[in-house]
């Protein structure tokens, strides 16, 4: 177990605020994710679904819902125990997020999906193999940054410098948890369910690499 002050250490990683900068002090301030929209992400996965095979290749469109929650929706759509569908990865909630997930269907009929809040089906495939994490070519990001403030010129002059020459990658404060406290979730005398282990570990993980 981590002691307080190894503690105390980890979280200054997760805190923006005392991170370096590549190029200096902000050349503009601005509010970002004021409303879903203003964080759009796009999943591109690093193949093409099949067209056959025993999984159901679901593409949606979530606004401000979560990636587990919508898995959780699809696969009782499907009547099927959640641990039959895959994704990638974990999306942004307060995001409008382009996302894929499988279905695993052996002998089965495509189900008819029912509407799901907040949620669009962009598209069905069928193909063999299940979803797995990490199976992912990359994501599209479009941001919106609203009530800027700063010099124009400057502004350019930036992006086009971390264009060229790039900018520190951090994990951000999200993959911390409120005031960092996944990182304390395997901190703890006795066994750690799945779920907190993976969120524990990817959250040191992160800390360790910022």
């Amino acid at each position: 177990m981590l002691d307080a002050a190894e503690l105390d250490k980890l979280r200054l990683t997760a805190d923006f605020g005392v991170l370096p900068r590549a190029w200096g002090d902000a050349a503009a301030t601005g509010i970002m994710r004021s409303r879903p929209e203003d964080f759009q992400v796009i999943e591109q996965l690093p193949f093409e679904p099949s067209g056959e095979g025993e999984h159901l290749f679901v593409q949606v469109r979530k606004t401000g819902q979560n990636t587990r929650w919508v898995a959780k929706r699809l696969a009782d759509a499907a009547g099927i125990d959640y641990r039959a569908t895959g994704y990638a990865g974990l999306k942004d909630r307060r995001a409008v997020a382009e996302q894929w997930f499988s279905l695993h269907l052996p002998g089965q009929n495509d189900p008819v999906l029912p509407e799901i809040p907040d949620v669009e089906v962009l598209q069905q495939i069928r193909h063999g193999n299940k979803l797995r994490t990490g199976a992912l070519a990359g994501n599209r990001f479009k941001l919106v940054l609203r009530d800027c403030n700063g010099d124009r010129n400057a502004i350019v002059e930036r992006l086009e410098r971390i264009s060229a020459q790039g900018a520190p990658n951090y994990f951000g404060p999200q993959r911390f948890g409120r005031d960092a406290r996944n990182l304390e979730l395997l901190n703890v005398e006795g066994r750690v369910g799945r779920e907190a282990r993976s969120f524990g570990l990817s959250a040191l993980r992160s800390a360790l690499f910022n």
